[in-house]
């Protein structure tokens, strides 16, 4: 949104669903049933026939939370008021990149009304504001996907910057966060990877979305697990935060991994520990993150649980690696698990 900064192997049957309400009633039972039983169940959701994106693009690699396919119903009502009904699905894809589904702002529209960042508390309010500012967007645009997906992050003042410069492309959306974080005096503005972020849920190909049963990530586990093996093996570095510094320090590690997927985990140990919630662990799933307390009082390190009581991190004695919960608890103090929400 403009002037904002921007901040989820399948095992089971894949079920094409059409658009007719009888099949949502169909999902909602074996959701359902996924919640009580824990079943593993994805479902490939149709939401438009037509194919909108240009040659080239990619997407669908990621997964739609059922907190995102409950308001389907709502995004429909709302894309065929302001006449983009075929793009129900890219806007699913946009609140999964946005919130999960799991924030009453559930499409961070308030700044595009002028209101502070998460003053919309109506899910209902939200979808509305943020499918007509989409819709105004994909108008100024004349449909351009990349261009709008973008000028929804960084304002539509990235709009006519763009279209000056021949159009989207990462580069002048790069050019144009830089102008932005300089005027306004930040650190940085938006997410210059918005674009690929939210279409990794989406299939291009055929207008689906995926969505996993049980939601309870908001991003790709194995896809922020992948970019933190490339670095194992390096040192461990005080204060290193990306590649360049030539190792990573434990907090460092995972703002670096998880930027990269569209999540912002800006800051030391103890600001993400602050950012995410409690999760009790009979509850713990890989992707969460694992805090103890080691050279002071409080969170002082953190990596991300990965499963079978391993966490991978970086640490003062080992660089990046994977190392032991329950033998980390006998060595400093167990702050918890935590999710991001």
């Amino acid at each position: 949104m403009q002037g904002v900064l921007k901040k989820g192997a399948k095992s089971a049957a894949t079920i094409t669903i059409l658009k007719n309400p009888l099949t949502w009633i169909i999902a909602g039972i074996l959701l359902l049933l996924t919640s009580i039983f824990g079943i593993s169940l994805f479902l490939s959701i149709s939401l438009g026939g037509e194919n909108q994106f240009e040659s080239g693009m990619t997407g669908g690699a990621g997964q739609v939370s059922a907190e995102v396919l409950r308001y389907e119903p709502l995004i429909r009502k709302y894309a065929e008021e302001y006449g983009i009904g075929k793009h129900v699905g890219l806007i699913m894809a946009l609140i999964q990149q946005e919130s999960g589904g799991r924030h009453l702002d559930v499409m961070q529209a308030s700044e595009s009304i002028g209101l502070p960042p998460g003053t919309i508390t109506d899910p209902e309010y939200s979808i509305q504001i943020g499918v007509k500012y989409f819709a105004e967007i994909l108008k100024q645009t004349k449909g351009d996907i990349q261009l709008s997906l973008q000028a929804y992050n960084f304002g539509n003042g990235f709009i006519g910057y763009a279209i000056e410069r021949g159009g989207y492309s990462k580069e002048v959306a790069a050019e144009f966060s830089e102008m932005m974080a300089v005027k306004m005096g930040w650190s940085k503005y938006g997410d210059v990877n918005y674009v690929q972020h939210v279409l990794r849920y989406y299939n291009t190909d055929n207008g689906e979305v995926v969505v996993v049963g049980d939601g309870t990530q908001r991003f790709d586990v194995k896809e922020v697990h992948n970019i933190m093996e490339e670095f194992l093996g390096r040192p461990y570095v005080w204060g290193g935060r990306t590649p360049a510094a030539g190792g990573f320090d434990c907090s460092g590690l995972l703002e670096y991994a998880f930027g990269q997927v569209g999540i912002d985990l800006y800051g030391t140990a103890e600001s993400q520990y602050n950012k995410t919630v409690p999760i009790s662990e009979d509850q713990i799933k890989p992707g969460d993150l694992v805090f103890f307390s080691t050279y002071k009082l409080g969170p002082s390190h953190v990596g991300m649980y990965v499963g079978k009581d391993q966490f991978i991190n970086t640490n003062s004695s080992k660089g990046t690696s994977y190392s032991s919960v329950e033998e980390w608890k006998r060595l400093y103090p167990f702050l918890g698990f935590r999710r991001i929400q």
